[in-house]
């Protein structure tokens, strides 16, 4: 992968991770699509761009061609809170939304192409499906799909190449990753109400208005742009994490051009600001529990071993009062720490990686601290950041209407310390972002998609970002979800286990519908 390497091929498809802060922890240098993008309503032009699965991975998949586009959408589809911005659908002003397809040599009865959204939001769908053409054996997808199937990946509006949203200095997201995920004090915490006031303000006059078109309705709508542009009368999707909630409210404005959804890692749309960073909350904390048992049974693996929970609690409280300095002379503060847990618990993988990075973190070397945090930040090893946590913002606070206040938040974090320990305060101070933002709110329909096929709905127990409870919670919401349950660790279930990638491939390929209440064990 690019640059550093930080994720394996391999490791990808359960790296996709989710809102509140949750991002694909993998990105390579952008460099923008070649030609004009096509005028809205208009077919686009593909040309190959080989350099794009060069610069990801350093090389495409065998058997595979890779081709980029261009489409324009309006930058304001109308409706909504967003009706108060300028560059409404009259105007002519468009964002351009890159997309990239990948067609196998062995393609045969093509049925179509299978939209990909990996989540974040703020993460790229044109990386994706560069990873996800790699095949099975890396991670990918199989060869039952991708001979059937393009493969196309698109960066939502503010994403990516897709006319970017970025106004957050290194130097603030540097300080906001680093920060105490635990202010104490109500100095600290007042530092932090500060810092996010500074990235909302500068957002807000960088972008004015605008900063209320990039939520979520605007972007399913531009996904039936998408669908066009790929030439498809009816939409197949994957949509992972937030991008279960994308083809959510895609299924709920187009629900008669559904041909087959999968929305794995699934987040409920009904759950208000307070709600899902409680259900986060909670969510990785039982993972982290899960972590520590398996930590406890397999000390030959886990050099913290036997009581995990106890070593990562007493590091990040170290960590507050004497960071280990790193050789280029860049601390490893409680923040960062505190991100590589995160991190590491969106894979199982990663719990072994996490035990080591705690283990030598207690030898003085911090490189394996910022190796994992720094995946999830999306930080470059020049210090350099993606846009990815700005278009997250962007995103995550154009959709949501509820706004705590500070002195709310402030309670919250008490309390749900109490009852999360590790990542409660976290989860509580973490909504600041929000309640500093500058925009008008355009919140996306939450209701049932009816008139759509049957649209299938994968949760993973294990999962700590979209907790396994939300699975129902969104099938319900459409009326015509169906849920299938994998019993394992993680983030995100498709294609991991044969039973999962089965039910799904033949979903997909034959629209048929996994039955009602199958559950795929762990392994």
């Amino acid at each position: 992968m690019p640059r550093r390497a930080r994720l394996t091929l391999a490791g990808f498809a359960a790296a996709v991770v989710l809102t509140a802060g949750c991002t694909l922890p993998a990105f390579a240098p952008r460099t923008d699509t070649e030609g004009e993008a096509a005028a809205p309503g208009t077919t686009p032009t593909w040309h190959a761009c080989p350099e794009v699965p060069d610069q990801l991975v350093g090389r495409g998949a065998p058997g595979m061609r890779y081709e980029c586009a261009r489409v324009a959408v309006p930058r304001n589809w109308g409706g909504g809170a967003a009706t108060g911005a300028t560059a409404g659908p009259g105007t002519g002003e468009t964002f351009e939304i890159s997309l990239l397809r990948a067609r196998s040599n062995r393609q045969h009865d093509r049925i179509g192409s299978l939209v990909i959204n990996p989540g974040g939001p703020g993460a790229s769908g044109v990386d994706t499906a560069v990873y996800l053409s790699f095949g099975q054996s890396f991670g990918g997808l199989p060869a039952a799909v991708t001979d059937r199937f393009d493969i196309v990946g698109f960066d939502p509006r503010g994403v990516s190449r897709s006319s970017p949203v970025k106004c957050i200095s290194d130097a603030d997201l540097d300080a906001s990753f680093g920060y105490d995920p635990d202010p104490a004090s109500q100095s600290s915490f007042d530092g932090f109400v500060d810092l996010n006031k500074r990235i909302g303000q500068r957002c807000g006059d960088k972008y004015g208005d605008q900063l209320s078109l990039f939520g979520t309705e605007q972007a399913a709508r531009d996904m039936d742009a998408v669908r066009a542009a790929v030439g498809d009368d009816k939409l197949t999707y994957l949509g992972y994490s937030y991008g279960t909630l994308l083809g959510a409210t895609y299924a709920q404005l187009y629900p008669q051009r559904v041909r087959a959804l999968v929305l794995d890692g699934a987040v409920d749309p009904q759950q208000k600001l307070v709600a899902g960073s409680e259900s986060q909350a909670k969510g990785f904390e039982r993972a982290f529990d899960n972590f520590a048992r398996w930590c406890s049974t397999n000390a030959g693996r886990c050099p913290i071993a036997p009581d995990a929970r106890a070593a990562v609690t007493a590091a990040i409280d170290k960590a507050k009062t004497s960071p280990v300095r790193g050789k280029d002379g860049r601390e490893a503060t409680s923040g960062w720490v505190f991100y590589a847990v995160i991190s590491s618990l969106y894979t199982e993988s990663g719990w072994q990686e996490l035990a080591r990075a705690i283990d030598r973190l207690d030898g003085g070397d911090p490189a394996e601290v910022f190796r994992l945090a720094d995946a999830y930040a999306g930080r470059e090893d020049d210090g350099h950041y993606s846009n990815l946590f700005d278009a997250n913002l962007a995103v995550n606070c154009t959709d949501e209407t509820e706004k705590p206040t500070r002195e709310q938040i402030r309670q919250l974090q008490s309390q749900w310390r109490q009852k999360y320990p590790l990542f409660g305060p976290a989860l509580a101070v973490g909504m600041l972002g929000c309640v500093e933002w500058p925009a008008a709110r355009d919140p996306y329909p939450t209701g049932k998609a009816v008139g759509a096929p049957p649209i299938v709905v994968v949760g993973t127990t294990g999962d700590p970002a979209t907790p396994y409870e939300q699975t129902g919670a969104l099938a319900s919401m459409l009326g015509v979800g169906r849920v299938l349950t994998w019993e394992g660790e993680g983030h995100t279930a498709y294609p991991q286990t044969a039973c999962v990638t089965d039910a799904v491939d033949a979903y997909l390929i034959s629209l048929t519908v996994p039955r009602a209440g199958l559950r795929c064990p762990a392994r």
